[in-house]
């Protein structure tokens, strides 16, 4: 099987909040993007500027908070629904099904942060994306790679200048 894979560097906190908001219009439910790295690599700001991205482009504009506590937060924006997920506080993958995740795996976009959580629960066609300190510690690395069909927004994202 082919693999997809894009390397972005990430110089600050507003390159990824651009790369949260080009990755928002190329989402479509079903879709879900695996978000790991250690603690304050970045997964809840790359999150929420998406989901913020995604529901400014339906005129939307809401808070969008970490959901370490409260585990699952859920978004509408337009026709679609928004899951964000945080499951560091998730001891068993057996704890996944009580969430309802698996469910919107299938019908909704969906944002896993400690995606390693998910044990073998993890859906296949993911894409993931590691977000890591360089080893200056001044910026950050955005290694994405998934399936295939990934490919053309991977593409079209290394295609974008305004990351850099």
């Amino acid at each position: 099987m082919s693999a997809a894979r894009l390397r972005i560097p990430l110089a600050s906190a507003e390159a990824t909040t651009r790369l949260g908001a080009l990755l928002a219009p190329y989402l479509v439910p079903g879709d879900t993007l695996l978000l790991s790295g250690p603690i304050g690599a970045g997964k809840t700001h790359l999150a929420r500027a998406l989901i913020q991205a995604r529901l400014a482009a339906e005129g939307l504009a809401e808070d969008v908070p970490s959901p370490t506590f409260t585990l699952v937060q859920t978004y509408v924006a337009g026709d679609v629904e928004i899951w964000h997920a945080d499951l560091y506080r998730l001891s068993d993958p057996a704890e996944i099904a009580e969430l309802g995740l698996e469910d919107a795996f299938e019908t909704a976009i969906c944002l896993v942060e400690w995606p390693d959580r998910l044990g073998p629960d993890a859906p296949a066609g993911a894409l993931t994306i590691d977000l890591a300190a360089t080893s200056d510690g001044l910026s950050r690395t955005a290694d994405l790679h998934g399936p295939e069909r990934w490919a053309p927004i991977l593409a079209a994202i290394s295609g974008e200048r305004a990351l850099a």
